[in-house]
């Protein structure tokens, strides 16, 4: 049976969702026993703020390359929420993680203000990042506390993405590409010591971080 282009695309998509909600669980799972401890002030603002991106790319006409971004705001929603179920769960926040929380904030206000959809993105994206910090600050620090899978998932997901860019213009891009460099750039961060300073098999300690 042959399937058309545009549905293969559709299909990865959905598969790239299904592996954004897998590392989420399994972020998830961490944090319900307190073995992984996220920032709140990050996974907020990273439910909020790819949102605001799915809104401006709808008013340009984006159809299923939003899935992605969508996703990568659902997940951290569930993060938060679960955040609050073990009282030792969640990092203990300072006057920094509040500082970037209100930068991202701010951000969002600016959207709201300007209400243009390019503008929106550059935004999305600037509030996301802003949000990030706490959280690659605390990954660098205490890699402990964090787990790889929704980053993994993230960039899977993102890149999946890709395939249902139709005009490539930024409203459809521009997300994504964030997307991909800031879950690289947080992997990378957890797994620093693992990757640089423990022997010759750092594949099958990532693989065994995923599967944790």
């Amino acid at each position: 049976m042959c399937y058309p282009v545009s549905m293969l695309f559709t299909y990865l998509i959905f598969l790239g969702a299904i592996v954004q909600i897998a590392g989420i669980v399994s972020y998830i799972r961490g944090t319900l026993k307190g073995t992984t401890k996220p920032n709140r002030v990050t996974w907020l603002m990273w439910a909020i703020a790819p949102m605001i991106a799915v809104l401006a790319a709808l008013t340009k006409g984006v159809g299923w390359a939003v899935v992605p971004v969508f996703m990568s705001g659902f997940g951290p929603l569930l993060v938060f929420i679960a955040s609050f179920v073990n009282r030792n769960s969640y990092w203990k926040l300072e006057r920094f993680d509040y500082v970037c929380g209100v930068l991202s904030v701010l951000a969002l206000i600016l959207w709201g203000i300007t209400k243009e959809p390019l503008v929106a993105i550059a935004l999305a994206i600037a509030s996301d990042a802003a949000a990030a910090v706490p959280t690659l600050r605390k990954a660098w620090s205490h890699p402990e506390t964090e787990r790889i899978g929704p980053f993994a998932g993230g960039v899977f997901g993102a890149l999946t993405g890709f395939a249902a860019i139709r005009t490539w213009h930024v409203a459809e891009y521009g997300f994504l590409i964030y997307l991909v460099g800031m879950n690289c750039l947080l992997i990378l961060f957890i797994l620093r010591h693992t990757i640089f300073r423990q022997g010759k098999h750092p594949v099958k300690k990532i693989i065994s971080s995923i599967r944790e």
